[in-house]
């Protein structure tokens, strides 16, 4: 009997920058076959940016997409465009409320980058309008889908280190420079507080990627316990937005914390060659598995047992990569699981349902409240409007 042929996913970028094109519509691009996968696969069937089409048809020749796709200049065209089931957005995070808005508005299913939002209320809205007009909605958390992460939460589960009671994870970036001012413009999205600047929102959300996939996710769901909170933030004294920040995630309930890292003053990876250690560690009674970083793109793991002293497992992940393309980054795991969630039916996806969405953006939210981070209206605002500049790109 023939095999059926593949789900085809066709995709809407919303949006034309670095992660669009470098990353994630290059991953789309890819042969499934080169990471195993046969039931879906991706098809880009329009791409938009927020006021020139012509961006949007360079952006097409620069990831050398097949031709056919439909070119935009406003984001509300490509969320009435009829052939898109999904839009990617890709745009600053201080967008993404009014932009993943506007596409659950049109009756898009929806994969919008992390940090998801800039505040709580903004996630839950969101939240409630994809379930209310039973459309398919996931924050991108690409490290989630990963078979590394996969398989380290498949060994939490198996109690190969025993009851985690800790997990360490940093993911830091030096980018330090004489006279107390980090390698980034004021302009630039990493410290400029009308793009929801920072270390935490940028760089934090994979620190805390870890500790919620170990400490939270795998927590019986009939007993889930947000965390606790304690934060300690250091300020940009240029912009006002954090530039090193450590959190503590306690669970008490589950006799497990959490420490979360990271900087715009340090490297998690000092000299580019992993030397430093594993960027996350996760600790049980019984042993502790190490994660080597980058934590948004690991690699590599270790599992150590108590029992077994001076053994360490050591396992490589490495990415697929497609012949043709010479390409490979890893973010087409988490397209495949939107495929399948969409051709299934599914509104969530069970490795990071929208619940646990929100709880993430509660902690980022607590942590920004007690270091006195604070982010313009525009972008901070829960109510949705569709001529807000952040969705015509008009001032």
């Amino acid at each position: 009997m023939a095999s059926s042929a593949p789900f085809t996913l066709k995709w809407g970028i919303m949006a034309t920058g670095w992660i669009a094109e470098t990353v994630f519509v290059k991953d789309l691009l890819t042969n499934p076959a080169v990471r195993g996968v046969s039931d879906v696969r991706h098809q880009v069937v329009a791409v938009a940016s927020s006021t020139d089409a012509s961006r949007a048809a360079d952006f097409l020749k620069k990831v050398d997409a097949p031709a056919g796709a439909k070119t935009y200049g406003s984001y509300r065209e490509l969320v009435a465009d009829p052939d898109v089931d999904i839009v990617y957005v890709a745009t600053p995070h201080s967008h993404h409320f009014q932009n993943a808005m506007l596409a659950l508005q049109a009756g898009k299913n929806v994969l919008c980058e992390k940090a998801l939002t800039v505040t709580a209320s903004q996630a839950r809205k969101l939240v409630d309008t994809a379930r209310a007009k039973n459309l398919f909605f996931m924050e991108a958390v690409w490290t989630r889908y990963f078979p590394l992460s996969i398989k380290v939460r498949e060994l939490l589960q198996s109690g190969v280190i025993g009851p985690v009671y800790r997990v360490i994870a940093d993911l830091s970036f030096n980018k330090d420079l004489p006279g107390g001012r980090v390698d980034f413009d004021d302009s630039h999205r990493m410290v400029n507080l009308d793009l929801a600047g920072g270390a935490l929102l940028d760089l934090g959300i994979y620190s805390l990627t870890w500790l919620f996939q170990t400490l939270y996710h795998l927590q019986p769901e009939e007993d889930k316990e947000a965390p606790k909170v304690v934060a300690a933030v250091n300020k940009y004294e240029y912009t006002g937005a954090d530039e090193t920040t450590s959190m503590i995630l306690q669970f008490p309930k589950h006799k497990s914390m959490g420490i979360g890292l990271t900087s715009l003053r340090v490297g998690t990876d000092v000299d580019g060659l992993n030397t430093g250690g594993p960027a996350i560690r996760i600790q049980g009674s019984g042993g502790e598995i190490q994660v080597t970083g980058p934590a948004f793109r690991p690699l590599q793991y270790k599992v150590i047992r108590k029992d077994e002293p001076g053994k360490v497992e050591v396992v490589d992940c490495p990415i697929p990569e497609d012949p043709e393309r010479k390409w490979g980054h890893g973010m087409f795991w988490e397209a495949d699981e939107c495929a399948r969630c969409v051709r299934d039916g599914k509104k969530e996806s069970a490795t990071l349902p929208w619940s646990e969405s929100v709880v993430i953006m509660e902690t980022m939210e607590e942590v920004l409240r007690q270091g006195d981070v604070k982010y313009p209206e525009l972008i901070t605002t829960d109510v949705f409007d569709p001529e807000s500049p952040l969705n015509t790109g008009k001032r």
